[in-house]
């Protein structure tokens, strides 16, 4: 009988994870703003995010990377090289996985979402002030450009900012309604 229900957890964590990989690869095809060099304003972190925060770390280190992959594929594959392929897709969309550390956790929607944009952020930090350091332009929002630490902290929390702001509000509005649902309390199985 538990084989059965583990079987059961496991058909339903695949195939909500293709759906959630499904669904955030096409709001992520409906920016609403995108930056000149990648990084967009969209609600694609969303799904993924409410998948991670309702099955737990591990399948959400799976979804995480899959849909990293799909990102480069199907976004363009906006990258300089190995380096900005590890980085600004794989490593940076899997550790959207930390959100899962916070399954079951009293608002873990909303403190999962906050360490998971601030992951990714800090990913997007690195790369941007390493790897795509040459293409730091000499102005940038009005101000002087001198480092590409600074340049890349301005870039790319210029969208990752209002990412995760706007999935806060939206998770917000859905907690009423779906609350059981973003916390993954409807993942309990009857005997």
């Amino acid at each position: 009988m538990a084989m059965k229900k583990k079987t059961k957890l496991t058909l339903r964590a695949l195939c909500e994870g293709a759906i959630f990989i499904a669904l955030a690869t096409v709001l992520s095809m409906l920016p609403i703003w995108k930056m000149p060099q990648g990084g967009s304003f969209d609600l694609a972190m969303l799904p993924i995010i409410i998948f991670c925060v309702r099955w737990g770390f591990g399948p959400s280190l799976i979804v995480g990377f899959i849909y990293g992959v799909i990102q480069f594929m199907y976004d363009g594959g906006i990258a300089l090289g190995w380096q900005s392929i590890v980085g600004d897709y794989l490593v940076a969309y899997t550790v959207l996985a930390l959100a899962g550390l916070f399954k079951g956790k009293k608002n873990g929607f909303f403190i999962g979402t906050i360490v998971a944009c601030v992951a990714r952020f800090l990913v997007h930090y690195v790369v941007g002030a390493t790897v795509w350091a040459e293409y730091m332009p000499e102005v940038f929002f009005n101000m002087t450009m001198t480092t590409p630490w600074f340049y890349s902290a301005l870039y790319n929390g210029a969208y990752m900012l209002i990412d995760m702001v706007a999935i806060l509000i939206v998770g917000a509005l859905l907690w009423k309604p779906l609350g059981k649902y973003l916390r993954g309390e409807d993942l309990q199985l009857k005997a």
